[in-house]
């Protein structure tokens, strides 16, 4: 037995020893804390309706990582791959398809479409390489002036939109479940008071309005048969809500697989703080260079 625990020791010195000395620029684990290759982690992806890649903003790997997982997905599902993304919102669905059919310029597609400011350098490849397969990039996000009246008013604010309006946005009403503990959490760090529907609620019913909104989105998508990666903050898709949860009330058949970005000092083993994040779980080194 002390043989046994002796070659244990050796044989996790050693991997420990050659990972410091590799200096890895990133792990993957599975929801459990077990690792997993990134082949093996493919192989499960392929065979899902959505996938939610919930990244850090600012994280270099996730969005290389997202690349390399859309050209993976291509490989197999073809022209039955979509591509969905928070960083653009469903008013600009035009200008986008404008450009990916070559109908517009790069310049006038970025000056209306209102990318993120680190779009060049994290969002505008796999944007590319969506143009180049000639597949489908859908702008996934409620436009935010409308999240602005709902974190300034209330969900009820948006009954007053025109018929227009509401193309680019969940159906009304929106349904928001305060007892979920990421928008529970989210309540109590904006404080609160007794007065009815708070600001702190609003905000709540703000985010949810997104969350609600891109689900929306990636159905219609996934109702024409095709299969959907999508992009957004690890906040919308962590511990199975957000998206996930309004996914779930309209389509709970729906094979949904989850990815989460996480920061570590070491990654020789996945933080319990991490663990059941996602489905899987991309761990970056807490050193590693920031987009911005």
């Amino acid at each position: 037995m002390k043989k046994i625990l002796s070659l244990y020791c050796l044989s996790m010195l050693l991997t420990i020893t050659a990972m410091a000395q590799d200096k890895p620029a990133y792990r993957l684990f599975k929801a459990n804390g077990k690792d997993i290759k990134y082949s093996k982690m493919l192989e499960e992806l392929q065979k899902a309706d959505v996938i939610l890649f919930g990244e850090q903003h600012n994280d270099p790997i996730a969005h290389w990582l997202q690349l390399e997982v859309a050209k993976d997905l291509h490989k197999v599902h073809q022209q039955k791959l979509s591509i969905g993304a928070e960083m653009f919102e469903a008013d600009v669905q035009l200008v986008l398809d404008e450009y990916l059919s070559g109908k517009v310029g790069e310049n006038n597609f970025e000056q209306e479409s209102r990318p993120w400011t680190n779009y060049k350098t994290d969002y505008k490849p796999v944007v590319a390489f969506a143009r180049s397969a000639g597949i489908p990039f859908i702008a996934t996000n409620v436009p935010r002036r409308y999240a602005a009246i709902v974190a300034s008013g209330s969900l009820q604010a948006l009954n007053e939109l025109s018929e227009t309006a509401k193309l680019y946005m969940a159906p009304l009403p929106i349904k928001v479940d305060m007892n979920l503990p990421g928008y529970k959490n989210m309540k109590s760090m904006f404080g609160s008071n007794t007065h009815g529907n708070t600001k702190a609620e609003n905000i709540v019913h703000a985010q949810a309005l997104k969350d609600a909104t891109m689900a929306h989105f990636i159905l219609n998508q996934t109702s024409k048969g095709n299969k959907m990666l999508h992009l957004n903050g690890a906040y919308h898709s962590d511990n199975q809500e957000g998206i996930v949860w309004y996914l779930k009330q309209k389509q709970p058949q729906l094979k949904t697989l989850t990815i989460t970005t996480v920061s570590q000092n070491g990654l020789e083993e996945l933080a319990e703080e991490h663990k059941n994040k996602a489905d899987f779980i991309l761990v970056v080194p807490a050193t590693m260079t920031k987009t911005y």
